[in-house]
């Protein structure tokens, strides 16, 4: 089986990027931007998912396979998720006879 590691380099500076991005959620926390503090924190722990599974999980320099699998389990997390919040959402609909 062949392993592939990154230089330290990019470790640090993916570190580096994981603590800015955390700064920015810690600072985001206290902004009042309305709607728009939602949409940016989702942003930014997507950036921040991204990178821990590209460099630190090495999926950047793996196998097709097995960026295949990772894309296959992001899909399937989509779907448990749309199928949850579509019972969610559909709870309110049916009226209660007491």
């Amino acid at each position: 089986m062949e392993t592939t590691t990154h230089p330290p380099k990019t470790y640090w500076k993916t570190c580096g990027a994981l603590m800015l991005l955390l700064a920015l959620t810690w600072t985001i926390g206290y902004a009042d931007l309305g709607l728009f503090n939602l949409i940016l924190a989702l942003v930014i722990a997507i950036t921040k998912a991204l990178l821990v599974a590209l460099f630190f999980m090495h999926i950047k320099s793996s196998s097709r396979l097995l960026r295949l699998a990772a894309t296959v389990g992001v899909i399937w997390l989509l779907i448990m998720l749309s199928l949850t919040l579509s019972d969610y959402f559909t709870r309110g609909w049916v009226p209660l006879n007491h």
